[in-house]
């Protein structure tokens, strides 16, 4: 009697149980988000470093293909955690929503009716089973008392003080408390035949709801059974097949990679295949603008006029510039100062990378691809940098352990027509490398993409952030 509450109890236990499942799905979202999250952060810092460092060519396409692979693998990841929150998650709250009905004084309404179901069923059993309690214990206790006035009688034998009336009550008292056991035993086993006849009803009844009971738990196990596949397959992402194609085109970039062709691109724009700049006979020209000495172009004024701004197609990232000529307050003209750093990485607040780690990180290339080396010579031996009397070889500008020069990456901000021999020409929009700071007339040197070094306006730039 009352065993029937721990099938109750399974009622609650399935409740909960949704409860877990759910849980559990969401920290496993949380996890890929993360897991995402890192991966981006990872591939942003190393795009930079690898696109700053000194590698080039394929190699440097194959090693990028890692950084892609990351991006697309954390958008799969995300994808893993919608589908786990947005569709396992929601489906497990929906339908114990609709399995469990909360009552308003506390509880399920489906575990107060399997209780009143199964209390139902169990009452006239319980009853007759009382019954038969009692009738036991009446029996038992109607023995207990035969059997100890059959003692007395015996010892009231054996003692001649006893007189014959005395004797006479004993007997009887024996011959009462026989019939006693005899009426007491024909109760009991009379309570117990009924108690027998009722049982098959009895078990009909209580099984009935029982059945009702494992009904309603056979749902819950396989709904979970059904969900677990769900997630298995969400986060299964080996038959999907754009994670299969990410490492198919992650092989493929790789393979790619020819150390024969960037051996041959390297000749052709940093050696002796590159674009030369060899003097020329120049004639005298009474052009004024090829006449003018640089100082007199940056007059000291309240402002300097640009004439030779050129609005192309190609300045579609400047939609701020309309003008094709602008005017520009000479106080707004500043220099970069030397202290910026080419090389120091973007603050990542994101990572959970040790700060110590992260700064090895930044510093794992020695000096960036676009790197300018000193092309001023001179015939004398202390000027020249692959002199051999440095015993150390510190003079070696190809050495990583030698600090470079400052560098700063800059974007023309305007078109610009080279006057002189020794002045560049580029177009707005066009990234070049700044290796000296503005003179006092206003002059920048620096090195374009294919490796020419000259002038340029300082004003014409501004610094790539």
């Amino acid at each position: 009697v009352g065993n029937y509450k721990r099938t109750v109890k399974r009622i609650d236990d399935g409740h909960r149980l949704c409860n877990d499942l759910m849980n559990c799905i969401h920290e496993r979202a949380r996890i890929e988000k993360v897991y995402a999250q890192q991966l981006t952060e990872w591939a942003k810092r190393w795009k930079q470093l690898v696109e700053k460092g000194p590698q080039y060519g394929t190699v440097e396409r194959a090693w990028c293909a890692f950084m892609s692979e990351a991006e697309k693998v954390s958008e799969l990841h995300l994808e893993v955690k919608g589908s786990l929150m947005n569709e396992d998650f929601e489906k497990i709250k929906n339908w114990q929503k609709e399995a469990f009905h909360k009552q308003m004084m506390g509880g399920f309404k489906e575990t107060k009716e399997a209780e009143d179901g199964f209390r139902k069923a169990q009452k006239p059993w319980a009853k007759k089973l009382k019954e038969v309690e009692a009738a036991k214990k009446a029996y038992h206790a109607a023995c207990k008392e035969e059997k100890l006035a059959i003692s007395r009688e015996t010892n009231s034998k054996a003692d001649p003080a006893l007189n014959p009336e005395q004797l006479k009550k004993l007997q009887d008292k024996v011959e009462r408390s026989k019939q006693d056991v005899l009426k007491t035993k024909e109760k009991y086993e009379k309570s117990l035949k009924e108690l027998d006849n009722a049982t098959p009803q009895y078990m009909e009844n209580m099984e009935q709801v029982f059945e009702q009971c494992q009904q309603f738990e056979e749902k819950r196990l396989r709904f979970f059974r059904e969900v677990l596949l769900e997630v298995q397959k969400h986060l299964d992402l080996s038959n999907v097949a754009s994670y299969k194609n990410i490492y198919r085109e992650l092989e493929q970039n790789i393979k790619t990679a020819d150390a024969v062709e960037d051996l041959r691109w390297f000749r052709a724009n940093q050696g002796p295949g590159m674009s030369m700049n060899w003097p020329q006979f120049e004639e005298w020209s009474a052009d004024l603008n090829r006449t003018l000495s640089r100082r007199e172009k940056k007059k000291a004024s309240d402002g300097v006029t640009l004439t030779g701004i050129n609005q192309t197609g190609d300045q579609v990232s400047q939609p701020n510039k309309h003008s094709s000529s602008l005017s520009v307050q000479s106080n707004t003209v500043q220099s970069v100062q030397s202290s910026y750093n080419p090389f120091e990485d973007e603050e990542d607040t994101g990572s959970t990378i040790s700060e110590k780690e992260d700064n090895k990180i930044k510093n794992v290339s020695s000096y960036e691809k676009n790197q300018s080396y000193p092309t001023d010579w001179s015939d004398e031996e202390s000027n020249n940098p692959f002199s051999s009397t440095d015993a150390n070889g510190d003079t070696n500008p190809f050495d990583e352990d030698t600090p470079p020069a400052m560098e700063v990456r800059v974007r023309a901000l305007y078109d610009y027509e080279g006057q002189e021999q020794d002045e560049l020409s580029f177009k707005a929009g066009d990234e070049l490398t700044k290796m000296e700071n503005e003179d006092e007339q206003g002059w920048c040197k620096g090195r374009l993409d294919n490796g020419q070094v000259g002038l340029y306006p300082a004003n014409y730039v501004e610094p790539i952030q």
